[in-house]
């Protein structure tokens, strides 16, 4: 019976010790890949804003479920759709311009 207690005891303090690392390890490779703690703050709350760059997006909420995608003569314009709540239905669309976030609508 106490060698079962040690081993769980054991299991859980490897998982929280791992969950730990790789937090710290997403957040070391953020602040070298962006060089600004505010920004990477931001993403690791899962946060978006207006002027936040495309990859800035997906590094914070992940890819998206779909793209939709229009072209026009001097910009390109994205949708990007997150939570699928049923088919070609979405909780959350984030307007993407020319690679910046300029906008969304959550539902």
């Amino acid at each position: 019976m106490d060698n079962t207690l040690l081993l769980i005891a054991v299991v859980v303090i490897a998982i929280i010790t791992y969950s730990f690392f790789k937090k710290k390890m997403r957040r070391d490779y953020l602040i070298s890949k962006y060089g600004d703690e505010n920004v990477v703050r931001k993403i690791l709350e899962k946060k978006i804003w207006q002027g936040m760059s495309r990859e800035q997006l997906i590094d914070s909420w992940g890819e998206p479920a779909d793209i939709d995608e229009k072209i026009y003569k001097t910009k390109v314009k994205y949708t990007y759709k997150y939570a699928q709540s049923g088919r070609n239905r979405f909780r959350q669309r984030v307007f993407v311009e020319d690679n910046i976030v300029v906008g969304w609508d959550s539902k």
